[in-house]
């Protein structure tokens, strides 16, 4: 069993099609019929069903699949750590964040890495919490920043880089809009705009309401944060956001406000994988995150 078998095995199954897996692969269609005709001579299995010009994956060939896709994965990351190992300062670092954390906290540390660090490159991929996490777990990614860090991942290893206050953001015609402070209790009349169900912030702000004795009325949902300031600036409702995502961007319309009970918060850190070890590169990455929050943290103390 070859590499190049299974990577053309993984084309034609996501494609479902050998001619476009063929144009894809920038080969011959016949190269890619004789090398899968011959995985599944050497399998002694049926990885698809021909119909006409179509094919269908077979149930043993969803199997085959996944387990091809994790061995080209290993494959490809067994070779950039061995590039790496070579030479870490000239690596990719795969990392994942939220968008809370996209505006100002990962162009903030990736600028002072880049400083130390010029030849080391990115993958950067943004998503919802428990896709970064499962994104870790599966090894898409190395490393993820994340808020808050989870405590009940067996797979993950968490580190607390900071703790950031979640504050009200409202229209400007909101009463309390000229406010210096507010209890969270004021806004329990008011309509919430929120990221959707399985998002974490989601259930911080539903969880502190919830603590204090009303269900947030939730008449709006957005996916990033963009569209959510959006909203409460066009007067639909309030929310509830990290400060961090409003320091350099508080939008026009909208008046921040800080709580003051009860004081929410949340831990937002770097979470990596606990069954294998960093590439060179992430190592690097890591350790120099850490001590940038760490004198960060003495700084600001």
């Amino acid at each position: 069993m070859e590499l190049r078998q299974i990577q053309y095995f993984i084309e034609v199954a996501e494609r479902q099609h050998m001619t476009e897996a063929a144009l894809a692969l920038h080969v011959a269609q016949s190269a890619v019929s004789k090398q899968i005709a011959n995985l599944e001579a050497e399998l002694g299995v049926q990885l698809f069903i021909r119909e006409g010009r179509n094919i269908r994956i077979t149930p043993i060939g969803k199997i085959f699949l996944h387990h091809a896709k994790a061995a080209v994965r290993a494959i490809t990351n067994a070779k950039k750590e061995m590039d790496e190992f070579l030479d870490p300062e000239r690596g990719t670092i795969r990392i994942g964040f939220p968008s809370s954390l996209a505006a100002h906290t990962l162009p903030t540390v990736i600028s002072a890495f880049r400083n130390q660090y010029p030849h080391i490159g990115f993958q950067l991929r943004q998503g919802s919490y428990l896709h970064l996490i499962d994104g870790v777990n599966k090894g898409d990614i190395d490393l993820a920043l994340l808020g808050p860090i989870p405590m009940d991942q067996k797979q993950i290893e968490g580190k607390i880089l900071f703790l950031e206050q979640i504050v009200a953001l409202v229209p400007t015609t909101h009463p309390l809009a000229s406010e210096r402070s507010i209890d969270l209790h004021d806004l329990r009349n008011d309509s919430f705009v929120l990221y959707p169900p399985g998002f974490i912030l989601r259930d911080i702000v539903i969880q502190a309401c919830t603590q204090i004795g009303f269900s947030p009325n939730i008449s709006f949902e957005g996916e990033d944060i963009d569209s959510i300031k959006g909203l409460v600036a066009t007067g639909l409702g309030v929310t509830l956001l990290p400060e961090v995502t409003l320091i350099d961007n508080v939008p026009r319309g909208t008046a921040k406000i800080p709580i003051r009970k009860p004081n929410i918060t949340r831990n937002v850190g770097i979470i990596t994988p606990k069954n294998r070890k960093l590439p060179p590169s992430e190592q690097l990455f890591y350790d120099f995150v850490t001590r940038f929050f760490s004198l960060l943290n003495d700084f600001n103390n």
